[in-house]
């Protein structure tokens, strides 16, 4: 054999999870939000990248809130995964605080799927997946963490092959006002 028979094509296979509520604070901190349209338009326009899955967690009000959102995000191809919002009592604030707390779904769907995809693009700041993405790591799997700065945890930024910050991203995935 010669090397033009050797020469074998290495296909991209990526998942991605976004952590919708950790996400809707850190586009609010940066005062401009993401389309997910153009998200996954962004991480497949290389022929040699192909879409796995792509997951978008969020916590709900109630069971019919962001209807239109979640509608939308499951005809762009988004699993949505959703939780009712618990609300939490900070005895030092002494405000009330809601929170939906959909890590574990996230890292099970990691696991679950890990057969299916070689490199993982995680929408999160938070410190909890940081095993996570050691275990994933060990699996010879490229993680890839898209967050802002001062929302994302040392630990989560440490433990990734590569950190985005949102805005160095923006021109390619913001959501703007009128799409042609």
């Amino acid at each position: 054999m010669n090397a033009t028979n050797i020469c074998i094509f290495h296909k991209e296979r990526i998942s991605i999870f976004i952590d919708g509520n950790n996400m809707f604070y850190a586009q609010q901190k940066n005062s401009w939000f993401f389309d997910p349209k153009r998200v996954l338009e962004y991480f497949t326009k290389d022929p040699i990248v192909s879409l796995v899955n792509a997951f978008w967690y969020t916590g709900l009000k109630d069971s019919q809130d962001q209807r239109g959102f979640r509608d939308a995000l499951i005809s762009l191809g988004y699993t949505v995964r959703t939780k009712i919002l618990k609300e939490y009592y900070d005895d030092i604030s002494g405000r009330y605080s809601q929170k939906a707390n959909l890590d574990i779904e996230i890292v099970v769907d990691m696991f679950n799927t890990v057969d299916q995809y070689n490199r993982v693009i995680l929408f999160s700041g938070d410190g909890d997946f940081e095993r996570a993405i050691e275990l994933l790591r060990s699996k010879s799997t490229h993680i890839t963490v898209v967050s802002t700065e001062g929302m994302i945890a040392r630990e989560l930024r440490n433990a990734t092959d590569r950190y985005i910050d949102l805005n160095d991203i923006r021109q390619d995935i913001e959501k703007l006002d009128f799409q042609s």
